[in-house]
């Protein structure tokens, strides 16, 4: 008689069996493509308790069991004030899906929400001090983060539409204030369609936005620009089926003699800089 399979077993199971073509390719294809994880790495994955990092941890530590690339994972919460009832379901879920966590407590939330100005942009960098910090504290000399595939095309967009100008999402990063810490993003070619599915599949629910300024305006909500690319993509995909494929290989093709201007390592730079010299050269 088969043995009954517990349900981290079958969630376990789900990721390299029924969503191997959606979850497991891509997440071993950017790991290879972007050179995530190195031997002797010790990396903090990073759980907000929504389904991205959730699924994060389950895929990390599939990778941790199969891989010849000896690492060590820490998975690390840390709770910038969430409700009695979001701090309650990161808990259950990860007791459910066997995924050891270490949370430590911030007052983050309290601290954003006493401004006025930009809140969502002092809670992110706040957030991402602490993360490294705590993840520094363990040992670990990167942090992995869930961002996928459609936020890399989505912050593209928002970008150009909103920032006026043209930038990605790196797969990592070098952290510029704790010398020797690594950013990495595991899942940056999976996409969110199939972490929903994924999640549906396994009847899995996790925590939405926890932010208490959300949570308190439901037109903040409503009206934030990601909401409205994402309804946009929708729509171009009904005409393009291949509209975001193309705007993530974009990112990965950029053709610098067709810029007008670009920016490295902080320095704007100008078509005009190369334009004379190159007509010397033709001539």
């Amino acid at each position: 008689m088969a043995r009954e399979l517990e349900p981290h077993q079958l969630v376990e199971r789900s990721i390299v069996k029924k969503y191997k073509k959606e979850l497991w390719n891509p997440f071993i294809r950017a790991i290879k493509q972007y050179e995530l994880i190195q031997a002797g790495d010790r990396i903090a994955v990073c759980i907000s308790g929504g389904k991205d990092s959730m699924l994060m941890a389950k895929l990390m530590q599939q990778l941790q069991k199969h891989s010849e690339v000896p690492f060590e994972l820490e998975f690390l919460v840390m709770d910038p004030g969430y409700n009695p009832v979001n701090r309650e379901r990161i808990e259950s879920n990860a007791k459910l899906l066997q995924v050891p966590l270490k949370v430590f407590e911030t007052d983050i939330f309290d601290v954003a929400n006493s401004v006025t100005e930009s809140p969502c942009y002092l809670c992110a960098r706040m957030r991402r001090g602490h993360l490294y910090k705590n993840a520094q504290d363990l040992g670990c000399n990167k942090i992995a983060l869930g961002h996928h595939f459609s936020d890399v095309i989505e912050t593209t967009i928002m970008g150009m539409f909103y920032s006026g100008q043209l930038q990605g999402m790196m797969p990592k990063l070098h952290s510029t204030n704790f010398p020797g810490m690594e950013l990495i993003r595991p899942m940056y070619c999976i996409h969110e369609d199939h972490i929903i599915a994924w999640a549906r599949y396994n009847g899995l629910e996790f925590i939405q936005c926890a932010c208490r300024f959300t949570e308190k305006s439901a037109e903040h909500e409503d009206m934030s620009k990601r909401r409205v690319v994402k309804r946009l993509i929708r729509e171009l995909k009904k005409e393009n089926p291949l509209i975001e494929k193309h705007i993530f290989n974009s990112i990965h093709a950029v053709s610098l003699d067709t810029m007008v201007g670009y920016k490295t390592d902080g320095v704007e730079h100008s078509f005009l800089e190369r334009y004379d010299r190159n007509r010397q050269k033709s001539e």
